[in-house]
């Protein structure tokens, strides 16, 4: 069974003065989904946006939101993130470890889909557990850079974890952040990934709707070479 590619540019490196055209601008060159990087100053060190954000985006577009919790206490997180509009919330197994039932049952009956996020040198055995539970997440987001920050460069070595993730759940959504663009999605493709965020590339190409063309095509191009 194959997944469906899923291009979620991030919102991080848009012009966040105009964050609504920037939204619009980016599902009208084919966007899925829009990835919404929410730090808390406290899990990594950078502080970016938070629900009142979401709320504000929220009214000027009916795309797909795409929430990445970069946070200590993803659970404080879900009533706020659920009333502003958010359309995934993915947290961070490195935070979650004593309470990931409880925070993945809030975030469905909040009507979110629920996704874990794992750090670069998180053993990737640590999701297991929340992709096979009775009431499980419905997303792995592989970092392919250390959170936190944008514009880094694509860790190859995570493609391990991808290939695995794949291989043990051929219909998992397995979303990669970090480094993506054309010199880098071919990899993360035949690894398996489907679900690709792309901040700089994306917002910095002259055609961005050509570099969000190209990285669906080789996550198509991947997913009929693994079904096969």
């Amino acid at each position: 069974m194959g997944v469906t590619p899923k291009i979620a540019p991030s919102m991080l490196s848009s012009d966040f003065a105009n964050l609504a055209s920037e939204a619009q601008r980016m599902l009208h060159f084919g966007a899925d989904w829009l990835h919404m990087d929410i730090m808390d100053g406290h899990f990594v060190p950078n502080l970016t946006i938070g629900a009142p954000v979401i709320e504000s985006l929220r009214k000027h577009t009916k795309g797909y939101l795409d929430c990445h919790l970069m946070v200590t206490n993803p659970l404080d997180y879900v009533e706020p993130l659920a009333k502003a509009g958010a359309s995934g919330f993915t947290f961070h197994v490195e935070t979650s470890k004593d309470n990931w039932e409880e925070l993945i049952q809030r975030i469905k009956s909040h009507g979110m889909t629920p996704g874990v996020a794992l750090k670069p040198g998180t053993p990737i055995e640590e999701v297991y557990p929340l992709v096979e539970a009775g009431n499980p997440v419905e997303m792995v987001l592989v970092m392919t850079v250390e959170p936190g920050f944008g514009g880094q460069k694509f860790m190859p070595e995570m493609m391990d974890k991808v290939r695995i993730l794949r291989k043990k759940y051929p219909s998992l959504d397995i979303e990669v952040d970090g480094g993506l663009g054309p010199s880098t999605i071919d990899v993360a493709a035949s690894a398996g990934a489907n679900c690709i965020v792309a901040g700089s590339s994306v917002f910095g190409a002259p055609e961005p709707v050509q570099v969000i063309s190209l990285l669906r095509n080789s996550v198509e191009k991947a997913q009929q070479t693994l079904i096969q």
